[in-house]
């Protein structure tokens, strides 16, 4: 009976991908493993709507692997700029290196070799191999847990090694290995447009006779979790220093930390929000003079995966800038500002200043 309701599920998912899936993407279909991957990448914990146009503009600029390969990390950096999780612009970079020097600026087809390649793991290896080669790999990400979910009733929590193990076993059993690539895309589109997250669309699914979760009344219980994420909060005081010559301060972060090799001001970090007391906090940490706090932001919040950020930025005045000041920050003009890749954040406020 398991066997059969498994061949069941592949072909009904298989005939709905032919007969009514029309979920159309620029990558949908495509067999360059090169635009794959950096479709893959980009996507990655990025919604389709926000991630299109970050594809098209790395298409365009870098069409080939060695084109991305060859360029200054600055340039990728902003090209990333807004989309997050910088740490995937900084290894799709990383990566591209390695193919043009280990592989000859052609993407690897075997799967060993690809998921050796920094920034891929094994639903990337999957997608990439099974699209551009049709390598009978299963892939598993957060759709095709929850469709495995509900239609097999599994309950074990998926983010547990036992979990993990669970799903990826039954991910690769369901597969079609002559049709890996066509199943592959199906599932994942399924996920997306009918077994979705918060309201599935089960009047329009056709596994709903087999599905354990819409048959027991089990939808919003299914994929279990085992702990809840706890965010860690944050406070940053980002100081716009001006020199009243036309010039402002900014430095790239090098810390093992978020927002690596991207841009940002003079930061005071904190355990709460800073209301008072400005001057002498950035004449002490920075070793400047500050004549005059020109404003206030209102206080920006980003999520992060593990984190919650609390954001604001005060403009400063100083009267003089000596070359001993401000060490490690790189005096730039302002009308420079948009030559260089910051955080969202700190590019958001950026524009709603119209500082750039």
């Amino acid at each position: 009976m398991k066997e059969n309701k498994e061949k069941v599920f592949s072909t009904r998912l298989l005939k709905w991908n032919k007969s009514t899936n029309n979920r159309q993407m620029p990558w949908k279909g495509e067999s360059d493993p090169y635009l794959i991957w950096l479709s893959e990448i980009i996507l990655q914990q990025t919604r389709v709507e926000q991630g299109l146009n970050y594809f098209l503009a790395f298409k365009t600029k870098y069409p080939r692997i060695v084109d991305l390969a060859d360029a200054p990390e600055d340039d990728v950096m902003k090209l990333w700029q807004g989309l997050g999780y910088y740490s995937r612009a900084r290894n799709l970079h990383a990566t591209a290196k390695r193919i043009k020097d280990d592989f000859d600026g052609r993407f690897p087809s075997d799967y060993k070799d690809v998921i050796s390649l920094k920034g891929i793991g094994t639903y990337t290896a999957a997608a990439i191999t099974s699209f551009a080669y049709n390598a009978p790999y299963a892939v598993v990400d957060g759709n095709v847990i929850r469709i495995l979910s509900r239609v097999f009733g599994l309950d074990t929590p998926f983010d547990t090694t036992e979990g993990k193990k669970l799903f990826a076993q039954l991910a690769q059993q369901l597969l079609p290995e002559k049709q890996a690539g066509e199943y592959n895309q199906a599932i994942m589109d399924f996920g997306a447009t009918v077994c979705v997250p918060a309201q599935p669309k089960c009047a329009e699914c056709p596994l709903d006779n087999i599905c354990v979760a819409y048959q027991n009344n089990l939808i919003h219980l299914l994929p279990v979790r085992s702990k809840k994420l706890v965010k860690r909060e944050r406070f940053f005081t980002y100081i716009f220093i001006t020199d009243g010559t036309g010039h402002t301060f900014i430095k790239k972060r090098l810390e093992k930390d978020i927002w690596s090799n991207l841009y940002e001001f003079p930061l005071i970090e904190s355990d709460t929000s800073i209301e008072k007391g400005f001057k002498q906090r950035i004449n002490d940490q920075f070793n400047v003079k500050v004549e005059s706090i020109d404003s206030y932001s209102k206080e920006y919040h980003q999520l992060l995966t593990h984190q919650k950020l609390h954001i604001r930025f005060v403009q400063a005045q100083i009267s003089q800038f000596e070359g001993d000041k401000l060490s490690g920050y790189v005096r730039i003009p302002v009308s420079s500002l948009a030559e260089f890749a910051f955080p969202r954040t700190i590019a958001l406020y950026l524009t709603e200043n119209r500082l750039v």
